[in-house]
């Protein structure tokens, strides 16, 4: 864990110019050889957002299956869990947390890295910004290029894509565990294990049973593996997220959950991924494509999933990176604009 004083967040500002002018395929409903749009080009309609308190002075922002945050009001500062893929996005957040708290910004919590979840951190101000060690690393090797992919792949939500001031680094990193001090509640970040990423952390609230899980579990949307470690977060990973024994959990996109539907989502997130690791498996070890393993798996989890958010953007992702962990490369390829659209048109055409 980093010590010290408490410094200002880390935001670069001597990136290459915002990603949005990298590509002409940044532009809205994509359309390629097989006629299917481009990730979730075509998803440009606003959704509907949900505050919800989940005990006192601890709440959760949800959007109908876009990207969840939250925050925690202290004694003398907030502590909010997300920053949005925008400064411009993180201010509309910021309006609401306005209306029942004037406290500043403290602890800037990130989850995990992507680019849709974190570049708005300069909106907080916050003192710190605190991420595990895997996150800080991530950034440095592909921040930049995760940003391009993930402008191209989600426009609507880079909403004010020009008030990004560069990639958002942490303050503090750690391990294993940290603990914040608010003055009236202790909050726990944990890393249960690779999973969504390297890197992912839960802030576990164990007075309370709440926990802010990011997307290592998904509540009625469809998981993002495509730079995943699969076989250790359905397995190992899971296992540490259900035996906190969570009474609400906020997963990284759908709705808060409570009592049994926490187990569900857990669930439902862990055959996801089995069905994609052995689908992929099954056709692999038959002698045939990535593009046979993505029609097979993706016939077979549609009829449960298919109606959940993203889950046609995430599929030709998700056997592609099913398939790369299959052939033993472990620390997940990079996405790049040109990898994402040559994978897409491979597997979807």
């Amino acid at each position: 864990m980093s010590s010290g004083a408490v410094l200002a967040p880390s935001v670069s500002r001597n990136t290459a110019p915002a990603p949005r002018n990298l590509a002409p395929w940044h532009r809205p409903i994509i359309r390629g050889v097989s006629g299917k749009p481009f990730a979730s080009s075509a998803d440009l309609a606003e959704k509907t957002a949900t505050l919800e308190e989940l005990a006192d002075g601890v709440y959760a922002y949800t959007a109908e299956g876009d990207p969840n945050v939250g925050c925690i009001v202290g004694t003398d500062a907030v502590l909010a869990i997300e920053a949005r893929a925008t400064p411009l996005m993180a201010e509309r957040w910021i309006d609401v947390i306005r209306t029942f708290t004037d406290l500043p910004f403290g602890d800037l919590v990130l989850t995990h890295y992507h680019a849709v979840r974190v570049l708005g951190a300069s909106a907080f101000k916050a003192r710190r910004i605190v991420a595990h060690r895997a996150t800080a690393e991530w950034i440095e090797e592909r921040g930049a290029e995760d940003w391009a992919s993930e402008q191209g792949r989600m426009p609507r939500l880079f909403a004010g894509a020009e008030t990004i001031p560069g990639l958002t680094r942490p303050t503090h990193t750690f391990d294993e565990a940290m603990l914040i001090d608010l003055g009236n509640r202790v909050v726990e970040l944990r890393w249960l294990g690779r999973g969504h990423t390297a890197g992912d952390l839960v802030a576990w609230l164990a007075n309370e049973r709440i926990c802010f899980a990011g997307d290592l579990v998904e509540a009625r949307a469809a998981p993002y593996m495509g730079d995943a470690h699969i076989a250790e977060w359905r397995g190992a990973t899971l296992d540490a997220v259900a035996s906190l024994g969570a009474e609400q959990l906020v997963g990284g996109r759908g709705p808060v959950v409570r009592g049994a539907a926490v187990e569900q989502a857990i669930g439902d997130t862990r055959a996801f991924l089995s069905a994609v690791l052995d689908g992929t498996r099954a056709v692999k070890e038959a002698g045939g494509t990535p593009a046979e393993a993505y029609r097979s798996t993706r016939a077979e989890l549609e009829p449960r999933y298919g109606a959940f958010p993203i889950f046609e953007h995430t599929m030709p992702f998700n056997v592609q990176r099913a398939w790369d962990e299959l052939d033993r490369i472990d620390h997940p390829r990079i996405w790049t604009v040109e990898r994402d659209r040559a994978v897409w048109e491979a597997l979807t055409a």
